[in-house]
């Protein structure tokens, strides 16, 4: 530490310095002394106008379950401390990278809103005021453009005023309705919601979540393997997906129906290109689900498509292709219903370290076998580039 703490110095020290220093990346680690002189470097460079843009992620080695409650709301405490003690510190934040804090016991709008004023870029792990707690944000000037949040515990969160924010991500949440509400967000184009839903998660509608947004032009829905926590929906999305352009669906359960996902399509008419991802996992044992995830139960949505198209979907990625009759059904209708489809790409299962252990085979085609699943999807009438990425 003493060493990284004199690299910093040198670097900072204005001696025959003649230009500022743009950007400052570093990984910090909340040592309260260590915390402290990095602090008062980064605060002279900043007060001698050395440093325009800071960028720290306050790091945490300890893994999250074994994090408790009591030593994240310390991590909140030093946190503040830190910004109170360098008041210019915070208002030259552009980047800002958290783990493990609970600022149950603080005004964590203020310290992440108020406080850095200059906020581009902000991601969260594990970081929240306890759980299922409410979360407003309600920033008119902030210049906010990302928001990551990664197993935030909040039982909602509400975004009623961010008129910079082009990206909001959040992995994993513990809310029992929709976690998500938005107000204004005027410049959100890129929406990522992933989630493996626990028993006591409720599926909502998605229409509900999207209400308020109006420029979506990309969205990440992933089910990680377990129940579809969306509610059947087809015309009530017309409006929040009226400019979508780019549909993931990811996460669905292998043994799933997948037809079901043809639905967006009908309330998505400017959508150029299509993924959907199977899920299946050798690691993933029942054993370890009981108890904490719901019954799988493979969705079943009413459709009723009224001959409609989507004549500007050019390209069809299919992650987790197998040769199933399903998934050739499945293609040949997104076919059917999009007559300037180009391109389709399958590729193989994405599989985790733990799978890497199992040692199983993949489903995907051999190269032998290609040529006669391109046959089947064409079959005789249509005629795109079939590519098979491996």
């Amino acid at each position: 530490m003493v060493s990284l703490t004199k690299a910093t110095g040198s670097f900072l020290a204005n001696q025959h310095r003649e230009s500022a220093v743009l950007n400052l990346d570093l990984r910090l680690y909340l040592i309260n002394t260590f915390m402290c002189e990095i602090g008062s470097l980064v605060r002279d460079a900043v007060d001698g106008g050395l440093l325009k843009d800071f960028e720290p992620a306050v790091l945490d080695k300890t893994d999250p379950r074994d994090c408790s409650d009591e030593n994240m709301l310390q991590r909140a405490k030093e946190m503040d401390g830190f910004f109170s003690a360098y008041p210019s510190v915070p208002h030259c934040l552009t980047w800002l990278s958290l783990q493990n804090v609970n600022f149950g016991n603080l005004d964590m709008h203020h310290v992440l809103f108020e406080c850095c004023k200059e906020l581009k870029h902000l991601s969260l792990y594990q970081c929240d005021t306890g759980f299922w707690s409410l979360f407003k944000i309600d920033a008119p000037s902030s210049k906010l453009c990302v928001l990551e949040l990664i197993k935030c515990r909040f039982g909602r969160l509400e975004v009623v005023c961010l008129p910079k924010l082009e990206k909001l991500s959040w992995d994993v949440w513990v809310s029992e309705g929709v976690p998500l509400a938005f107000g204004s967000v005027p410049s959100l184009e890129e929406l990522e919601l992933s989630c493996g839903a626990i028993c006591d998660q409720n599926a909502f509608k998605l229409s509900e979540l999207l209400h308020g947004t109006t420029s979506i032009h990309t969205l990440t829905l992933d089910f990680q393997g377990e129940k579809i926590w969306v509610l059947p929906e087809m015309k009530q999305l017309c409006t929040a997906f009226n400019k979508l352009r780019e549909l993931r669906v990811r996460g669905i359960f292998v043994e799933f129906d997948i037809s079901w996902t043809s639905a967006f399509l009908v309330a998505a008419p400017s959508l150029e290109v299509l993924q959907i991802e199977v899920w299946e996992h050798p690691c993933d044992a029942d054993d370890d689900r009981e108890g904490s995830f719901s019954e799988r139960r493979s969705p079943h949505w009413e459709m009723d498509f009224q001959g409609s198209k989507n004549l500007l979907l050019n390209e069809l990625e299919f992650v987790g292709f197998k040769s199933l009759e399903e998934q050739f059904t499945f293609i040949r209708s997104i076919l059917q219903r999009s007559p300037n489809l180009e391109k389709i790409v399958l590729k193989r299962e994405e599989q985790c370290d733990y799978c890497d252990a199992f040692d199983v085979p993949s489903k995907f085609p051999k190269k032998e076998e290609q040529d006669m699943v391109a046959g089947r999807i064409r079959d005789g009438i249509f005629s795109p580039q079939i590519i098979f990425d491996d």
